[in-house]
């Protein structure tokens, strides 16, 4: 349904009804404020014990760091036609390009194996694990067959940015989401303390976000991260998100060292990813996925 795209439109002189939010749900992009003191890390740094330092910091104080592109350009300049070959609103496909109901963004969602090619994904997992004075390869292990999911976002440029997103403020339903920025255009923002902060691009390095698993894992001692995307009216933006998600039927329930004793007790009855992902998207955006599994 090539229609349907954004990508397949060409300019638009002004914003489509559809898209425009009501007056409440508006971004208020004026309110933003730039941050430059988002933590980076450095994981290729020899000092192991200052990188989980500096985790568990980031994860804690954030739930959000920085750790040091033209194919999806192309992909989305492809004509038309070519483009609606891979249209579908089916979750279960393995790749499918889509456009978002009233949110700035064409994107191609992707299933990628096996998940151990991908490096810089086990090596966070290790930090983590050990931030949280676990076992190294305690979140590996306890993630079970673990699968990587690709969303390639593409956000056209937009006639009037005020009155919409690319994608509305959420919580990602899996463990860890590392994102690919576009270097030259910004559109990334974080909620922290109650203010939203613009996350400038920065080169040679990824956007590394806690999102909801690892709350649940660390039984409320890292965030996930509440992020949105805003848009432009001068040029088009991508990126690329890798979301790293457990095996469908692992359950999910925080270490016995996170609960009770010095720890708290457990904030979330324990349940499989499959459950939560049927949940996180069967819920309103603008609902922490999370709160229907407190205790």
């Amino acid at each position: 349904m090539a229609s349907q795209l954004l990508s397949a439109a060409g300019k638009f002189v002004s914003l489509p009804e559809k898209y425009v939010r009501p007056e409440s749900q508006r971004p208020r992009l004026h309110d933003v404020i730039n941050d430059t003191n988002i933590p980076i890390i450095d994981l290729g740094s020899p000092d192991k014990q200052q990188i989980v330092a500096q985790v568990a910091d980031a994860c804690r104080s954030f739930g959000f760091f920085q750790k040091m592109m033209g194919v999806a350009s192309e992909f989305f300049h492809l004509p038309p036609e070519e483009k609606a070959k891979y249209y579908s609103d089916d979750p279960t496909k393995k790749m499918r390009l889509k456009e978002s109901v009233r949110n700035w963004r064409d994107y191609v969602r992707l299933h990628c194996y096996p998940l151990e090619e991908f490096v810089p994904g086990f090596r966070l997992l290790g930090a983590i694990s050990l931030s949280l004075e676990l076992e190294e390869d305690y979140l590996e292990k306890i993630l079970g067959e673990q699968e990587q999911h690709m969303a390639v976002n593409y956000y056209p440029t937009c006639p009037d940015p005020e009155l919409t997103y690319g994608l509305p403020a959420h919580t990602d339903p899996n463990v860890l989401t590392i994102l690919l920025q576009d270097p030259n255009v910004a559109g990334l923002q974080i909620l922290k303390d109650g203010r939203w902060i613009a996350v400038r691009p920065l080169p040679n390095t990824l956007v590394v976000n806690v999102a909801d698993q690892l709350q649940a894992l660390s039984n409320g001692r890292y965030m996930s991260v509440r992020h949105r995307a805003v848009v432009n009216s001068d040029k088009e933006r991508i990126s690329v998100a890798s979301f790293l998600c457990p095996g469908n039927g692992v359950v999910i329930s925080p270490p016995e060292k996170l609960v009770g004793g010095d720890g708290c007790p457990a904030m979330y009855r324990s349940y499989t990813y499959d459950e939560y992902y049927d949940k996180f998207w069967s819920r309103a955006l603008d609902e922490h996925c999370l709160d229907f599994f407190k205790r």
